[in-house]
């Protein structure tokens, strides 16, 4: 089975941000096991506002659409903002919606109240696009958990590699069983993505 292609979303603005020090780690450990990985920093590419009159048009769509479109997993990272994720965070999941149909989300979150309604949100996003996700989040404490860039709790450390590999395992198999249905005759839910995806 082929290792899965693996978006990674960085939601936090700034550009000196846990979220995106620890996304970088995870896309190291995601590389070491053979798949291969995408970041999207939103600090370094900031996106303009979604607009449905415009940004479909807008020069900054295609190319971005491209990436969406070639990822298998979504593994956003964001921020904990008054109990939600980051409104780069949502700005950059309204710009697509059948792109994420039949593909896997996972979440990572950065809070220091254990970010159960950000994930819970970001899951919603995920379920109303059609798309899988994983049961848990990862969260942590920038301070306690990560200083530096590093991390520094064990116990994260190992949460991680949790992480690690069901985004390898479980991304695995939902993209062949996404392509297959996508090729398939069967009249699964994805039968009536067959003409757009092809």
């Amino acid at each position: 089975m082929s290792q899965p292609h693996i978006l990674l979303l960085s939601g936090s603005a700034s550009r000196k941000s846990a979220t995106g020090d620890l996304l970088r780690h995870v896309g190291g450990r995601l590389e070491a096991g053979g798949a291969t990985v995408d970041l999207i920093d939103l600090a370094e590419e900031p996106l303009p506002l979604f607009n449905p009159d415009t940004t479909y048009t807008a020069p900054h769509y295609a190319p971005l659409k491209v990436r969406v479109e070639r990822a298998d997993v979504f593994l956003v990272g964001t921020p904990d903002y008054h109990g939600t994720m980051s409104s780069a965070t949502k700005n950059f999941l309204d710009h697509f919606w059948k792109e994420y149909t039949g593909k896997l989300f996972a979440t990572v979150v950065a809070s220091y109240d254990k970010g159960l309604t950000v994930a819970d949100h970001i899951r919603t996003v995920a379920r109303q696009c059609y798309a899988w996700s994983l049961p848990y989040t990862v969260t942590f404490v920038e301070q306690a958990d990560m200083k530096e860039g590093r991390i520094v709790n064990d116990a994260l450390r190992d949460r991680i590699e949790m992480l690690v590999r069901d985004l390898r395992v479980y991304g695995a198999l939902l993209a062949t069983q996404r392509r297959a249905d996508v090729a398939g005759t069967e009249p699964g839910f994805l039968a009536q993505m067959r003409k757009e995806l092809r």
